[in-house]
C-alpha cells in the first residue's frame, strides 16, 4: 500500500518533496495533491508540457479538411451550374471549412482532456479527507519515504 505524507503548511511540504527528490525517489512514483495549484511543485518535479495541444491541432486539421472536402465534393456529385460559376466555388467552401475546424477542434480538444486525465476513472477515487486544506505526498509502494514529518 502506498504512503501518504500529510503537510499544514507550504513550506514543510516544499522541503520534505525537495528532501524526497534529493534521496533519489524517482518523481513518477511521487503523487502531489495541493489544495491551490503550486508552480514550485511543477518545477521540482519536472513536468513536461501538456500533449493536449496536438489533440487540437490535429482536430482542427482534420476539421478543415473534412469541412471543404465535404462542401466540394457535395458541390461534384450534385452539380448546380450557374452563371458560368465554378462548380468547386472555394470562398465559399473556406467558410464551410472553418466552421468545422471550430468544431471538430473543439470535440478533439475535449476529448484528448478525457483521455490525458484518464477519465472516468472510478476506481481510483479519492477519500473525501484529501478534500480539506492539507498538502498531500503519496509515495508509491516500490519506494521507502527518507523520513516522516509529523
Amino acid at each position: 500500500m502506498a504512503q501518504q505524507l500529510f503537510f499544514h503548511d507550504q513550506q514543510t511540504f516544499l522541503q520534505q518533496l525537495e528532501q524526497l527528490l534529493k534521496n533519489g525517489v524517482p518523481s513518477e512514483q511521487l503523487e502531489v495533491r495541493t489544495p491551490y495549484p503550486l508552480s514550485e511543485v511543477e518545477t521540482l518535479l519536472g513536468q513536461t508540457p501538456s500533449k493536449l495541444p496536438l489533440f487540437a491541432l490535429g482536430g482542427a486539421l482534420a476539421g478543415f479538411g473534412g469541412g471543404f472536402l465535404l462542401a466540394a465534393l457535395t458541390s461534384l456529385d450534385w452539380p448546380v451550374i450557374t452563371g458560368g460559376k465554378p462548380i468547386v466555388a472555394v470562398p465559399a467552401f473556406l467558410l464551410i471549412g472553418y466552421l468545422m475546424t471550430i468544431l471538430v477542434g473543439a470535440l478533439a480538444s475535449f476529448a484528448g482532456f478525457l483521455i490525458l486525465a484518464r477519465l472516468p476513472q472510478v476506481d481510483a477515487l479519492i477519500e473525501e479527507q484529501d478534500f480539506d486544506s492539507r498538502f498531500i505526498i503519496t509515495i508509491a509502494d516500490e519506494v521507502a519515504p527518507c523520513t516522516t514529518p509529523n
